[in-house]
């Protein structure tokens, strides 16, 4: 299992979530992510989903 990291923001920076999802892969940690920011309506405030290496698997600006 690999730790992947969730944030959303609103457009002044003010950070409204800052979790780790833990997934076996790129697609189900993509998929996991989706889910967290739809249920805390988050989806179209500014987020991204950033696996382990750094590498963006989800953005909204």
């Amino acid at each position: 299992m690999a730790i992947y990291k969730c944030t959303a923001f609103e457009k002044n920076g003010e950070k409204l979530l800052d979790e780790t999802i833990e997934a076996d892969n790129d697609s189900e940690a993509k998929k996991l992510a989706e889910k967290l920011l739809e249920e805390k309506n988050l989806l179209n405030k500014t987020h991204r989903c950033v696996t382990p290496e750094g590498k963006l698997l989800l953005f909204h600006p």
